[in-house]
């Protein structure tokens, strides 16, 4: 008898084994909501667990459970946690032929604007922020731009606004910046080369704004012309797709600019019928409605 209700006791353990990883990802983004305000519950729920467990290993510990307590009792650690869940695949001028297009088919229709809002939603460590700056500059727009670079993470803006980056990627970032259509010399005078880093020029951040903003929780905090989000809605399930989706309609003015990344599209969301297509390919739209 012994031996038979230990062997329930197993069977339950491995039912529950089975649903355990779930209870223990609902506990974790229901505690760090609680505590920190950060709402993750309705990311995409593959890509959240495997950022969770990446972080779980890199912190050196076997569960969430244990995760959640070392969040809660050490705000450094829910930063370390904030910079592996936050989108951190970028480059300057990624994807050279959004530029491209964005030089061709867009610039030319802020010409006339007495004022250009750009927002750089999920702007990461900030190499698509300095990109847009250089396209803007070199078509004479920068003096009347304002780009409102915004991320969920101080740490990672911090190193944004810092404008350093390593050396070793600028033949990588020359080449797309050549291919993105650029109008200005060499790729090399927009920064100064030290050791293993460089430094963008001061010029290039002079009309930009960095600042703490979650697409998740907050709401809009201006009136933007243009506004670039590019593949950080993947990471989110379609009712946060949507819920992003009517805060960029709420902030962009009407004729205004949208550029989203290439796995993300306009069509199916609750804002569709107020848009055109500027280039299918490259994910531009302009609100008309």
């Amino acid at each position: 008898m012994k031996s038979e209700g230990c062997n329930v006791k197993s069977e339950g353990c491995n039912v529950n084994s089975e649903k355990l990883e779930d209870i223990e990802i609902s506990l974790f983004l229901d505690g760090i909501h609680q505590r920190y305000g950060f709402d993750f519950r309705d990311y995409s729920d593959a890509s959240l667990k495997r950022r969770i467990w990446k972080c779980v290993h890199s912190e050196g510990l076997q569960t969430i459970t244990r995760l959640l307590d070392r969040v809660l009792h050490d705000p450094v650690c829910m930063e370390r946690f904030l910079m592996t869940v936050s989108v951190d695949t970028t480059s300057m001028f990624r994807d050279p032929d959004f530029y491209r297009a964005f030089r061709q088919k867009v610039v030319p229709l802020l010409r006339n604007l007495p004022l250009i809002r750009i927002w750089h939603a999920g702007c990461a460590s900030g190499e698509e922020v300095y990109s847009m700056a250089i396209l803007m500059q070199e078509e004479g727009l920068y003096d009347k731009c304002r780009i409102y670079a915004t991320d969920m993470s101080e740490v990672i803006l911090e190193k944004a606004k810092s404008g350093i980056f390593p050396l070793r990627f600028m033949q990588e970032y020359t080449g797309n910046y050549l291919k993105a259509g650029s109008l200005g010399g060499s790729f090399s005078e927009y920064y100064t080369a030290s050791h293993e880093h460089v430094l963008f020029k001061p010029s290039l951040k002079k009309n930009i704004v960095f600042a703490q903003h979650n697409l998740v929780t907050d709401g809009s905090f201006n009136e933007f012309q243009v506004i670039i989000c590019r593949n950080v809605m993947i990471y989110f399930n379609k009712k946060l797709q949507d819920r992003v989706h009517r805060l960029f309609f709420d902030s962009l003015s009407l004729s205004g600019f949208i550029g989203l990344g290439k796995s993300e599209t306009i069509r199916f969301t609750p804002c569709e019928e107020s848009y055109e297509v500027l280039d299918a390919e490259q994910k531009l739209y302009r609100k008309v409605r």
